[in-house]
């Protein structure tokens, strides 16, 4: 393992995306279980996408138009409905002032499948890994297991940090409706952003 992947790795993760902004909302709306909650379900969504890297799958998706376009409009729809369910304080991201026994199912599902649906995550690992892991090298199939692994530790770890950040400003913001009104329809209009983005995305 190098330098260069570990500080590549950390600043992929550090830039706000869908996991990061979901991460945070999740904070701001449930307080720090949320965040573990959300940061385990963000981290968990790439899973996927790197076994598909590992595999092989990922060079079918970026061979495959239909494939692609199939998942990524799957991506779109699912981000503009969480930005119509948080500007409309439903699902899992509605402001509780008080704790919840219940939905906690609910963030971790919203979670998983924001990235889960993200096609580009999918080709970002089969472009991303395989430059740390040169031509020969032995075992290379555990090699990239490894790396992966290590990613995914940072991203729990970044997400984590976004979202007991959150988590502390809550009760400060749960104490001023207009603030929370304005936050909320700030993460709504973010998804719907991170959709119409996500929808001109081509495979390259």
């Amino acid at each position: 393992m190098t330098a260069t992947f570990l500080i590549t790795a950390l600043v992929i993760c550090l830039a706000p995306g869908t996991g990061a902004i979901y991460t945070l909302a999740a904070g701001l709306a449930r307080g720090a279980r949320g965040a573990v909650v959300a940061s385990v379900a963000g981290t968990l969504g790439t899973v996927p996408h790197m076994l598909a890297a590992i595999t092989g799958l990922a060079a079918v998706l970026h061979a495959s138009g239909v494939a692609f376009q199939m998942l990524k409009y799957a991506g779109v729809c699912y981000l503009f409905w969480m930005a119509w369910s948080t500007w409309h304080d439903r699902g899992s991201l509605a402001v509780e002032a008080g704790p919840r026994e219940v939905g906690w199912f609910s963030v971790l599902w919203s979670g998983i499948t924001l990235n889960l649906l993200n096609p580009k995550l999918t080709i970002f690992f089969f472009a991303f890994l395989p430059q740390f892991v040169p031509a020969g090298t032995e075992a290379a199939t555990l090699r990239m297991i490894g790396l992966s692994l290590v990613f995914m530790a940072m991203t729990f770890v970044v997400f984590l940090g976004y979202g007991l950040a959150a988590a502390a400003l809550r009760e400060q913001v749960l104490g001023r409706p207009r603030v929370v009104e304005r936050l909320r329809k700030v993460f709504a209009v973010s998804f719907a952003g991170l959709g119409a983005r996500l929808a001109v995305e081509s495979r390259a």
